[in-house]
């Protein structure tokens, strides 16, 4: 008797979001070494779909305001901006905008903490 083989198929279907956009005011500062990030500040923490968006995202941040890349992962759709309260929250309100109104984006609230 043959054994019949399982066949596993995964598609990616992607869709266009902002899935999580939150500011960390006034992170730890122990935060900053366990990510490897040099400057402090505050943290912005985005998560795109698709993830070569964050590539777009980073751009549109570092022209908007006065913040720097602390992270930023093509292939998970990651990125962690770093800078003072006021140009982080800029850099994340310019990125929901252009994303959601010339790319056709769902965006995310910008959670605080």
């Amino acid at each position: 008797m043959s054994e019949e083989k399982k066949r596993f198929i995964q598609e990616f279907v992607p869709g266009k979001q902002l899935t999580l956009s939150h500011l960390i005011a006034n992170p730890d500062p122990d935060m900053f070494q366990k990510l490897g990030i040099q400057q402090a500040g505050a943290l912005g923490i985005l998560t795109l779909t698709p993830s070569e968006t964050v590539i777009i995202a980073g751009d549109l941040a570092t022209k908007a305001a006065n913040v720097t890349i602390g992270f930023l992962d093509r292939f998970t759709g990651s990125l962690v901006i770093v800078g003072s309260v006021s140009e982080v929250e800029m850099a994340m309100e310019a990125i929901n905008r252009f994303l959601s109104e010339q790319l056709g984006y769902t965006p995310a609230p910008i959670t605080k903490s």
